[in-house]
């Protein structure tokens, strides 16, 4: 991978832990974060082994401050994954307030915690190859693209990291800052492994992970995949809103899980 220097949020597991395990080599230095810090043991393990520096934190992403502070004093940042997510699906009930607001602080707010002193840190530092300063990749969803009623905040908070990350990305090209939006579908997480539904082209990993990387170094603004679950979406969305509700209420819900 071409970035000697990378942050990466929530990497503890998941598709956090397969980025940093990607991005992982000799001449590579990887700042991790997680709530949690003994949940980075074997990820910081396996990144050492391939010869990485790693220099892990616990972190929460709500921390507005704290994320400023470790992202400030990280030293030149080439790319800045903001991966850290949660969610809760309604169950056979509705959303409360409480998940709705957990779920927006994190995929949200969250997202911003990160990606703007990332910006910030960027600006400031010296150009490299093509006068690119740096690259921030927001991992949001496939749901970005398709308002479930069994998750309502989830979507709608990865639709406006989605957004954001993408209209943003116009305006930080002119100053040599790259940002891209990062549209896994299902992957096989512990997020999805509540789910008893069927997740159709269910991924691995460090195959999400593999196909994120290739599309951020590829240079793409919006990086969905799979293909055809991304079509699905789309198909579903155009729907009229009358439809579209009736086909989603009657696919099974996604259960109830507490946000994190």
């Amino acid at each position: 991978m071409p970035w000697a220097n990378v942050l990466i949020t929530g990497a503890s597991s998941g598709i956090g832990s397969a980025l940093a395990e990607a991005c992982a080599g000799p001449g590579v230095t990887l700042h991790l974060s997680a709530r949690t810090p003994a949940r980075l043991e074997g990820i910081i393990a396996a990144c050492e082994a391939r010869g990485a520096t790693v220099r892990p934190v616990a972190m929460d992403v709500r921390n507005a401050e704290g994320m400023a502070a470790w992202i400030g004093a990280a030293g030149r940042l080439d790319l800045v994954i903001a991966n850290a997510g949660v969610g809760a699906g309604t169950g056979d009930s509705w959303e409360s307030a409480r998940d709705c607001r957990a779920v927006f602080e994190t995929n949200l707010m969250g997202v911003l915690n990160t990606a703007l002193p990332a910006i910030d840190a960027m600006a400031a530092q010296a150009p490299g190859p093509g006068g690119l300063r740096g690259r921030i990749a927001v991992v949001a969803s496939i749901a970005a693209f398709v308002a479930s009623p069994s998750a309502p905040a989830y979507g709608a908070s990865k639709s406006a990291a989605q957004r954001w990350a993408e209209a943003r990305d116009a305006t930080e090209r002119k100053r040599g800052i790259r940002m891209h939006s990062v549209n896994p579908g299902f992957v096989r997480t512990p997020m999805t492994a509540v789910n008893e539904f069927p997740m159709p082209f269910l991924m691995e990993p460090a195959r999400a992970a593999q196909r994120a990387l290739d599309g951020i170094a590829a240079g793409r603004t919006r990086i969905v995949f799979p293909r055809r679950l991304y079509a699905m979406a789309r198909i579903v969305d155009a729907l009229p809103l009358s439809w579209r509700t009736r086909l989603l209420m009657a696919a099974p819900p996604k259960p109830h899980a507490e946000p994190g």
